[in-house]
């Protein structure tokens, strides 16, 4: 489980494709207290560290994960969001989040707001995933608050230390990020199909 505070953005060092795994190794400033089997989010997503040294570590991306995010897509030098697990003992920033990516969105605006910035993404609506005014949503691992939610569209305001300590600060229109929308609304949404399908709401 994590918060959706990243702790900083990793670098890409190394891709080596197995089969249809893709093994990732990166560096970042943290890699002397990781432990093998550790899990960390990586832009939202939960893989496990299979090896590391002083300077860099290796998770493993298997075929679902690189069918449903964007890590897929990485090269050598990218930024990548990284997060390590809550402690259960730690206060609870940001949100829940499950490192389970629900789906991509594509970035299709970015405007300035005299200091922070807008971005807009789009995503796959027929998929089943909701967003609500001012409710919760993981971009790229970065828990924030939608704000003008559409169906199949949403913003989210970035403020500058997030811009800057995020890879928030190399997207571009058409960059793809991964989602992960609210656990408690995909309960619910996933409920309401139920009771359409069955044919039993408005009984």
């Amino acid at each position: 489980m994590f918060s959706g505070i990243v702790e900083e953005p990793a670098t890409v060092v190394a891709l080596e494709k197995d089969r249809e795994n893709l093994h990732i190794t990166l560096s970042c400033s943290f890699v002397g207290d990781l432990k093998i089997d550790q899990s960390i989010a990586h832009n939202g997503v939960c893989l496990t560290v299979v090896s590391h040294d002083a300077e860099k570590y290796t998770v493993t991306a298997i075929k679902e994960t690189l069918e449903k995010s964007n890590l897929g897509l990485l090269n050598v030098g990218d930024k990548v969001n990284v997060e390590r697990s809550m402690r259960i003992d730690s206060l609870l920033d940001g949100h829940m989040v499950q490192g389970h990516v629900d789906q991509t969105a594509v970035c299709t605006a970015i405007s300035e707001a005299d200091g922070s910035w807008y971005f807009t993404f789009e995503y796959d609506p027929t998929k089943g995933n909701i967003t609500v005014e001012k409710g919760s949503v993981s971009v790229n691992g970065v828990s924030l608050t939608v704000v003008n939610s559409q169906k199949g569209s949403f913003q989210v305001a970035i403020i500058p230390f997030t811009y800057e300590h995020t890879n928030f600060h190399q997207f571009k229109v058409g960059s793809v990020v991964n989602l992960e929308f609210d656990i408690v609304g995909k309960y619910i949404s996933k409920l309401l199909q139920q009771y359409l399908d069955s044919g039993l709401l408005g009984k």
